[in-house]
């Protein structure tokens, strides 16, 4: 059994546990070659993976804010991609964006060490859970495929809190769903405004996931660089 004071650890899921980067690299690569976007002008799939991502990442601020729908987040951020390179095509980036929602999740490549340090952790009697603001049904298929959703007991996204992190909502209503106490629980992110500041605001100690080295002045129970530290600190 676990001697810490915590008892529930609460992980975000991109780019935490699952390998966000490399499964939508993968996705976008075969987007590039199933629509065959060369045809249309795109030279190479890496320099069309690089347009998306900054779209991309505009795209889910203004989700986060608020002044994005989850329906038009799904079209916009392509749209914009391929307007960028010349190609006014709604239909085609509605197309690309629902191909990309349907396949990306099946994509199983997760952060180093993430299956070996959970069955530590679950076998050191630990209550583990997720909170992340991807879309429901999209984030539970990669929970499912990637072999990590029996590690955890709750699973909490945005739309069934009806709130994004970093609101103080949803890790609210996380401490209610799981009955945990605000002093047993720690949270294990890798976004430092989202996961690492949101749950300071909301009162939860918090691990900063940050294999970038990211400097910051924010009070955190620790930052780790790989995940496999969390078996020496929990």
């Amino acid at each position: 059994m676990n001697s810490s004071r915590f008892k529930h650890i609460f992980f975000d899921l991109d780019r935490t546990l699952w390998d966000f980067e490399s499964n939508s690299r993968e996705e976008l690569h075969a987007i590039y070659d199933s629509f065959n976007l060369k045809s249309k002008g795109i030279e190479y799939p890496m320099e069309f993976i690089k347009v998306y991502k900054a779209f991309n990442d505009a795209c889910w601020d203004e989700y986060v804010k608020g002044t994005l729908g989850k329906e038009e987040l799904r079209t916009k951020r392509f749209l914009d991609t391929l307007t960028y390179f010349g190609i006014s095509d709604t239909s085609l980036a509605e197309a690309i964006g629902n191909r990309y929602v349907s396949h990306s999740p099946y994509r199983t490549v997760l952060i180093p060490d993430a299956i070996p340090v959970l069955d530590y952790l679950k076998q050191k009697g630990y209550h583990l859970h997720i909170i992340t603001n991807g879309f429901e049904e999209v984030q539970h298929i990669k929970l499912q495929e990637s072999k990590l959703r029996p590690f955890f007991d709750v699973v909490i996204t945005s739309e069934m809190a009806q709130a994004k992190k970093p609101s103080k909502v949803i890790f609210d209503m996380a401490l209610q769903t799981t009955g945990a106490a605000i002093e047993e629980v720690v949270y294990v992110g890798d976004d430092l405004n989202i996961d690492i500041a949101g749950g300071i605001s909301a009162g939860w100690e918090v691990i900063f996931y940050n294999p970038h080295g990211i400097s910051h002045h924010l009070r955190t129970f620790s930052d780790i660089s790989r995940l496999s530290e969390l078996k020496n600190i929990l």
